[in-house]
């Protein structure tokens, strides 16, 4: 029996990282999950402001990835008054309250207006649109995070949307790879389907239930409207990047977090999550002073 000659054998298989049904390569993002939430979990336990530190870095890089994505389309949003305007949104939430966040999020506008009106005119409308929506998603809504820590409750707030809306994510994936069959959005997100949002929905209430009472001392039963609410915004924030991707002809947002993408590919569902539970807290708040 002859040995074929060595350029007839065929090439050794590349080992690749294991990907999981939903497309993700699990380990990693595992891995970078773990970290992540270890980084935010010490922030808020050691020094409730330096969590500020932790959403404005996550936030400016944010920023930038939707600032390269929308060049694919020809908009050249100016990233720095963008940038700028994103940290004085955080100090004047954390500052000054709800008129402190909105208050700056218009001069942000502003200056992202001036700073563009300063150079050439051509597709100038185009751009000016561009900065302001960097500076609206995230930064504006993420401020809302911010509102909920600035409470004398805050960490406890911030752990019940934390909880909650992570929970989300999980009980969406778990139950989709498990069970998944019928998408909700084929067009928009084919691996999101129904039997998702339903695991999403059953872990949110559990985990809302159960924060709810036990880190602000509220009756049980409100973390069930808090979980069906989160887990119907986080969907909705999973599709709108998801939408937001496909019309800027990209899969990811950037490629820095192994296993998951980008930072807005974490954020997406998050930013629309935390308004909801800043309104439904702030109620029960003020039920419990009347």
């Amino acid at each position: 029996m002859t040995t074929p000659p060595a350029a007839a054998l065929p090439d050794p298989p590349v080992p690749t990282a294991p990907v999981s049904r939903a497309g993700r390569d699990l380990k990693a993002a595992i891995g970078v999950g773990v970290v992540l939430g270890a980084i935010i979990i010490t922030s808020l336990l050691v020094k409730k402001e330096s969590f500020l530190v932790v959403v404005a870095i996550a936030v400016a890089i944010g920023m930038w990835e939707l600032h390269v994505a929308l060049r694919n389309v020809a908009v050249r949003a100016p990233l720095v008054p963008a940038v700028i305007g994103m940290a004085g949104m955080t100090w004047a939430a954390y500052v000054h309250g709800p008129a402190g966040l909105v208050t700056a999020w218009v001069l942000t506008g502003a200056a992202i207006l001036l700073w563009r009106g300063s150079g050439r005119l051509d597709g100038a409308g185009r751009d000016v649109l561009g900065g302001i929506f960097i500076a609206t998603y995230p930064p504006l809504l993420v401020g809302f995070a911010v509102l909920l820590l600035a409470e004398p409750d805050g960490v406890g707030r911030m752990f019940v949307f934390l909880l909650t809306a992570v929970s989300s994510d999980i009980g969406g994936y778990a139950a989709g790879v498990w069970l998944g069959k019928h998408p909700i959005a084929p067009t928009i997100s084919p691996k999101k389907s129904w039997e998702g949002f339903a695991g999403s929905v059953v872990l949110c209430i559990l985990a809302g239930s159960l924060t709810i009472h036990f880190f602000l001392g509220h009756p049980w039963w409100i973390g069930i409207a808090l979980g069906v609410a989160v887990a119907v915004a986080a969907t909705i924030g999973d599709l709108m990047e998801s939408l937001i991707k496909r019309d800027l002809g990209i899969k990811d947002m950037s490629s820095i977090l192994p296993g998951h993408g980008g930072i807005m590919d974490r954020l997406d569902s998050l930013i629309v999550v935390v308004p909801i539970v800043w309104a439904v807290l702030s109620l029960l708040a003020e039920r419990a002073v009347a």
